[in-house]
């Protein structure tokens, strides 16, 4: 992986699987959107007593050209399902984020404000 990548674990035991696995997402994130300058994974275990069970709490922060994402709040029992959701919705905004910079590039720096074109002859029809 290219991109530097800080992994931290607060009040949970450091587990060498559970880097490797988000090492392993990082990359696969970064070979699909290459321009990540920085990338901070977060997995802590908060203490809350309204919860029956401990929750896993996942945050990641990608620093991209343009703009900072930050992706928290995904929680679970289990740690890895918590990585799984947090790094989709990283990816989520990375599209996000990708879409907007493309739009406004083609756009001379304006973003695009042109109603949609229609796609059917009875979107035309409606139209009359």
């Amino acid at each position: 992986m290219q991109t530097p990548l800080q992994i931290t674990f607060r009040d949970v035991d450091h587990s060498d699987a559970m880097e490797t696995h988000i090492r392993e997402k990082a990359t696969k994130m970064e070979s699909f959107f290459s321009p990540i300058m920085a990338c901070h994974v977060n997995v802590e275990m908060p203490h809350k007593h309204k919860h029956q069970g401990k929750e896993f709490c996942v945050r990641i922060d990608l620093r991209v050209p343009g703009a900072e994402l930050v992706v928290n709040h995904h929680r679970n029992q289990d740690a890895y399902v918590a990585l799984r959701d947090a790094f989709d919705a990283a990816k989520r905004q990375l599209e996000d984020h990708h879409r907007k910079t493309r739009d406004v590039k083609h756009n001379g720096g304006r973003p695009d404000l042109s109603p949609p074109e229609p796609e059917s002859a009875e979107e035309i029809a409606e139209e009359d």
